[in-house]
């Protein structure tokens, strides 16, 4: 079973800083625009560390020496001992129901899928990896945790400490965060022993999965067994009372001018007309059992003709696969939210959008743990957990 383990953490001195001005969304969702903005916003924030940029010369070297001056200058100051860090996510859902997400980021010992106790769900995109591995190999240090899934019933209760957070703040989304330190040994040792009695299956961070699991080969293979063995992981209970689990919907681009996108779907699924698309209309499909396509002509919902997609997986980015397979060349663009879908659409951005239904949480541990993956961009899990909460040095 998997080894999960407190570690002396790298965490920014609340002394010195505000927390919520220097921390920032992972990486992988942050946008040109928005790099700008949280880099603005303070010259310490962690987006000058995790996504580098640099005039002249080694972006990832620059970033180790932004992470050794803030050292020096006690800006990120060493944990004084082993600690699992207690993280919550409080939220508001669009249909304003309050929602949460509550974990113990902690040392996860890394395995080869097929190998070990990490289960991945979801296939990645075949995007360059090695811009993580540079930064990795550059700084020696994991700046935000992999998420995993731990079936472990009672990690929920072992996060409840029952004392005021150490931090609480809130993003530009209306998020509040809240970071508790857990450094008693007794209770350690329960939550260790918790988490490494099932398997975990990763939610999301793939790529840093995949990341840590080449840079630890690497080390291995010149310096023997090392805290690199060890990957910086958020573990959270598999409830749905702790998971927000929205699809990733896609953009179409690049069809031939006047193609009839509707009629070439019909071979898939049967088309209904509605009036109006807006930030329900996921739960309206869900309770219909449909996709829904979008375009500057009109919206339709698309419910799914079973004999024509049976040898798809039961998912609707499986669905759709099949179905964007006998469509002429064209290009699909990966994005989350109704209202960012509609509004490329009406701009012109996209000839179509296909807002799909999203995973469960039990067919992705189905999926997980029958050695299958999903489809690249199924899942997509909200809230983020920031980076720059905590950082986890392994060299």
């Amino acid at each position: 079973m998997p080894r999960f383990e407190p570690f002396a953490g790298l965490r920014y001195n609340l002394d010195r800083v505000r927390i919520d001005e220097v921390t920032a969304p992972p990486y992988d969702v942050v946008d040109d625009e928005e790099r700008v903005r949280l880099a603005q916003k303070h010259p310490d924030n962690v987006v000058h560390v995790d996504l580098p940029r640099s005039e002249a010369g080694d972006p990832y070297a620059g970033a180790a020496v932004v992470l050794e001056r803030w050292r020096e200058q006690g800006i990120l100051v060493d944990e004084a001992q082993p600690t699992f860090y207690v993280y919550r996510m409080d939220f508001t859902d669009e249909v304003g129901r309050h929602r949460h997400t509550t974990g113990i980021i902690g040392a996860l010992e890394l395995s080869t899928p097929g190998e070990g106790d990490i289960l991945p769900h979801e296939h990645t995109t075949p995007k360059a990896k090695s811009d993580r591995l540079d930064l990795l190999r550059a700084t020696g240090v994991q700046l935000s945790p992999i998420w995993g899934l731990s079936p472990a019933a009672g990690l929920g209760e072992l996060c409840d400490l029952g004392r005021p957070p150490l931090a609480t703040w809130s993003d530009e989304q209306g998020v509040t965060h809240s970071l508790w330190l857990e450094d008693d040994e007794a209770r350690q040792r329960e939550i260790s022993a918790l988490v490494g009695s099932a398997p975990i299956v990763i939610a999301d961070g793939h790529h840093r999965f995949e990341t840590s699991l080449a840079y630890r080969d690497e080390q291995r293979a010149a310096r023997g067994p090392g805290r690199y063995d060890l990957a910086m992981t958020l573990v959270v209970e598999l409830v749905d009372d702790e998971l927000t689990v929205l699809p990733i919907h896609r953009l179409l681009t690049g069809l031939p001018s006047g193609y009839d996108l509707l009629a070439a779907l019909q071979e898939y699924f049967h088309p209904s007309a509605v009036e109006s698309v807006d930030h329900a209309i996921v739960e309206r499909m869900v309770a219909v059992g449909s996709l829904a396509l979008v375009t500057r002509e009109g919206s339709w919902t698309l419910e799914p003709r079973a004999e024509m997609l049976a040898g798809a997986r039961d998912l609707d980015s499986s669905r759709l696969d099949v179905a964007l397979a006998a469509l002429p060349p064209h290009d699909v663009v990966y994005q989350h939210g109704v209202d960012h879908v509609v509004a490329r659409v009406a701009k012109g951005e996209a000839d179509a959008g296909v807002l799909l239904r999203p995973a469960t949480v039990d067919q992705i541990v189905d999926i997980a743990n029958g050695g299958e993956r999903m489809p690249p961009k199924t899942t997509f899990f909200h809230p983020k957990p920031r980076t720059g909460v905590v950082l986890r040095p392994v060299t």
